[in-house]
């Protein structure tokens, strides 16, 4: 998995599939016209593929996407209509059923931990250098990763891997947002820690 140490955009994104109705119009139409809840599908099911890829693996997005877009099918008649963007609802989705695979999300985070550092024979030695402390950090934020509790990675991971903002985790993960306030705060901690020091999220400082 690839977990880039930039801050999110934080910027709420314009629902692609919805046009100018909006999800939760769409999501309502399809309760009497369930072939509209595919412009749902168009809109988000890339975007929760690649996100489950990158915690877990392809092989695995492939089926977590499909069952994620199934289920909220199902669900559709439950969505809060006063919700206009479905993102959150679905990345919630997403994230409860990668929890069925936590044990597969931590082998492969500390897989990345035991990659060997390759150096080239020849080319500059800072380039080189540069390179390996790079490729170090990265496996000691794997470790780090690997050793949280699964609801302060599941914060984690939304806010840097989806960009969402701390209430739209707080929607997907049906939690109050103080919640997710204290876990992030608590994981970022411990990356910092884990990194020697070093803001993994330097410019998360900014309020959401």
């Amino acid at each position: 998995m690839t977990v880039t140490t930039d801050a999110p955009a934080g910027a709420e994104q314009t629902p692609a599939g919805a046009g100018e109705t909006g999800d939760a119009s769409v999501i309502e139409r399809s309760w009497h016209e369930p072939e509209r809840f595919g412009a749902i599908f168009d809109a988000y099911f890339a975007e929760i593929h690649r996100y489950v890829a990158r915690r877990l693996d392809a092989q695995a997005a492939d089926d977590i996407a499909a069952e994620t877009f199934h289920a909220a099918f199902r669900q559709r008649r439950s969505y809060d209509l006063s919700r206009d963007n479905a993102r959150p609802w679905l990345y919630g989705i997403a994230t409860n059923l990668i929890g069925r695979y936590r044990r597969d999300e931590v082998r492969k985070l500390r897989a990345l931990r035991r990659l060997p550092v390759e150096r080239d024979a020849g080319g500059d030695e800072e380039r080189i250098d540069v390179r390996v402390s790079a490729h170090a950090a990265r496996r000691s934020l794997a470790e780090a990763l690997a050793g949280l509790p699964a609801g302060q990675r599941d914060v984690l991971l939304l806010i840097v891997l989806a960009e969402l903002t701390h209430d739209q985790v707080a929607e997907a993960l049906d939690v109050p947002a103080g919640t997710v306030s204290s876990r992030f705060d608590r994981a970022r901690r411990k990356l910092r820690k884990a990194l020697g020091g070093t803001n993994p999220l330097r410019d998360e400082e900014r309020t959401r």
